[in-house]
C-alpha cells in the first residue's frame, strides 16, 4: 500500500508551506528552542526539547483538515525555518499542548473561531518571510479552505508580530486578553486581531 500525502503545499517566490512531517522535528526543536522564540507564543515550552518536536509533530499529523491546518514554513534555499498554523479547537497547533485563558479572559478559540499562529526561527526574523507566509496563506484560506474570517493576536509586548499581521490584512478589535505563556510562565497582555476576506 502506497501513502499519498493530501495536505495542501502553498509556493511564494522564496518559500514553500507544506504538511508538517517526522523528518521536521529535529530542526523544530533547534529553532524552537530559544526563548526569544518560544516567549512569543502561547503554547511553547522552554526549554524546548527533541521530545516536544515529536509530539507536536505527531499532533500535526493526527489532525483534522476540516478544522486545523499545520504547515512548515521552508525557504526554498535554507530549509525550514517556522510553522503557521490555523486551529479551529483546543488541540495542539502551535509546538505543545495549549494553555488554557485564563479565569475571566474571553478566549476567540474556545468560542469555535478559527485562529492563526505562527513563528519565525531568530535567523529568520525582520527579513520578510512571516509576512510573505502568512498572506499566502491566508489565500489558501479564503480560496481552498473556504474560511472568510481568522482571528490572531500578539503579546503586546511583541510589535514585530503585529506588524506582520497588519500587513497581511488583519485589523485590531480593540479587545485585549490575558493568555497565558508556557515559556515565560505568567500571562501575557495579548492584541485581538480581525482579518475578514
Amino acid at each position: 500500500m502506497c501513502a499519498v500525502d493530501v495536505r495542501p503545499c502553498i509556493g511564494t517566490d522564496r518559500l514553500i508551506l507544506r504538511g508538517v512531517t517526522r523528518n521536521d522535528a529535529a530542526a523544530v526543536a533547534e529553532l524552537a528552542n530559544d526563548l526569544g522564540v518560544a516567549g512569543n507564543t502561547s503554547r511553547m515550552p522552554y526549554p524546548y526539547r527533541p521530545a516536544d518536536a515529536e509530539a507536536f509533530v505527531a499532533a500535526a499529523e493526527r489532525a483534522d483538515p476540516r478544522h486545523e491546518a499545520t504547515f512548515a514554513i521552508e525557504h526554498r534555499q535554507f530549509g525550514l525555518m517556522g510553522v503557521l498554523a490555523f486551529d479551529r479547537n483546543e488541540a495542539p497547533a502551535m509546538g505543545a499542548p495549549m494553555a488554557d485563558s485564563l479565569p475571566g479572559s474571553r478566549s476567540h478559540s474556545e468560542r469555535g473561531r478559527s485562529e492563526v499562529g505562527y513563528w519565525l526561527g531568530r535567523p529568520f526574523w525582520n527579513r520578510g518571510y512571516a509576512t510573505e507566509a502568512l498572506t499566502a496563506a491566508l489565500r489558501w484560506v479564503k480560496f481552498d479552505w473556504r474560511r472568510h474570517v481568522m482571528w490572531a493576536g500578539h503579546f503586546a509586548d511583541n510589535k514585530a508580530s503585529g506588524q506582520v499581521l497588519v500587513k497581511a490584512g488583519f485589523l485590531y478589535t480593540g479587545d485585549i486578553e490575558q493568555r497565558m505563556s508556557v515559556a515565560r510562565a505568567e500571562p501575557v497582555a495579548t492584541r485581538m486581531m480581525v482579518w475578514l476576506a
